[in-house]
């Protein structure tokens, strides 16, 4: 393939397959990112091999075999399957797929893409965080210079208020109400993040997310659609304080309070992964349906659905504040 412009997705990364070593690899390669965990080697790598990954790989097993689809993880299964949709979509790109940590491998994408005049990198998180989107910058940068790559590469930061992205939130939520009823509330779930990296690192993770929030919400109130929208964050991985509120609080106050039908998005997440499946629509369904709430639904994330291709092509189309490396 030899086009002139290049687009190249990436998202965070998943075990290449369900099993305990391949998860160990894939875990041991992501919590060792000092974007992801800023605490000393010395300190932080005794900790992983002999408490974090002996705990973490069997829980995780059990809960990748029962959503793994078509011998694939479901995050891997929805980008691959999006890809191969954005192709048609855009005729004149070589567009190119590509995970943080783990396969497809970020270094063969980008020697894939070196023929092309300029390449656009989209990261697959709508609001940027030093965590997701920086550690992405920060590995491309460094493969690039490792590897003496000559590529022309422009990024986008994040699209969390980009209104094709906003128009694909609402859509979503419109639709799933057309079918499922319309909830009590409304409840975005967004990853949660340590504290101290928004205070240390002055990360506007928070902001991104309440922005994309406050859009939502006004789109859908402007369109009739007339209920509670508040937003919360998931995933809280070990000890210290982290953003809140906490999904899973907030579910149980909900449904102690009264709330019977609660439906929950996930903005952050361009396809649907463990903490969406097994954490949201396992976890914290149990969690509000035994404290007193009568109907939950996952409103799944874009994946490789029709609305999330249009929002891909519009925003590498019509964004014209491309940074460049």
């Amino acid at each position: 393939m030899n086009k002139k412009q290049g687009l190249l997705l990436v998202n965070l990364g998943t075990p290449s397959a369900g099993t305990p070593m391949a998860i160990r690899n894939y875990l041991t390669e992501f919590l060792l990112d000092r974007h992801v965990v800023d605490l000393p080697a010395f300190i932080w790598y005794p900790i992983l091999k002999y408490l974090v990954l002996p705990k973490r790989v069997p829980y995780i097993i059990n809960h990748y075999q029962k959503i793994w689809i078509e011998g694939e993880s479901p995050l891997l299964h929805y980008s691959k399957r999006l890809i191969n949709q954005l192709q048609p979509a855009l005729p004149d790109m070589q567009c190119e797929l590509a995970m943080t940590y783990g396969e497809p491998n970020l270094l063969s994408a980008l020697n894939n893409l070196k023929s092309c005049e300029k390449v656009t990198l989209l990261p697959l998180f709508p609001q940027y965080s030093t965590t997701t989107t920086q550690a992405v910058l920060a590995k491309v940068k460094q493969l690039i210079a490792d590897n003496n790559i000559k590529i022309n590469l422009s990024y986008i930061r994040d699209y969390a208020d980009h209104p094709s992205y906003i128009d694909a939130l609402y859509w979503q939520v419109q639709q799933t109400f057309s079918t499922q009823g319309q909830p009590d509330v409304l409840l975005l779930s967004y990853h949660g993040i340590p504290q101290r990296y928004i205070d240390k690192r002055q990360d506007d993770y928070v902001q991104r997310c309440q922005l994309t929030t406050k859009l939502l919400a006004d789109k859908c109130h402007a369109n009739g659609i007339d209920l509670p929208i508040i937003m919360a964050y998931q995933s809280k991985f070990g000890k210290g304080k982290w953003v809140e509120p906490n999904t899973s609080d907030i579910l149980a106050n909900l449904a102690k309070t009264g709330t019977e039908h609660v439906q929950v998005i996930c903005p952050g997440f361009s396809a649907d992964c463990i903490e969406t499946i097994y954490e949201i629509d396992e976890q914290n369904r149990e969690i509000f349906l035994n404290t007193g709430g009568k109907q939950f639904y996952y409103i799944p994330a874009l994946n490789d659905t029709p609305l999330q291709v249009k929002l891909i092509k519009n925003i590498v189309e019509k964004t014209p504040f491309l940074k460049k490396f």
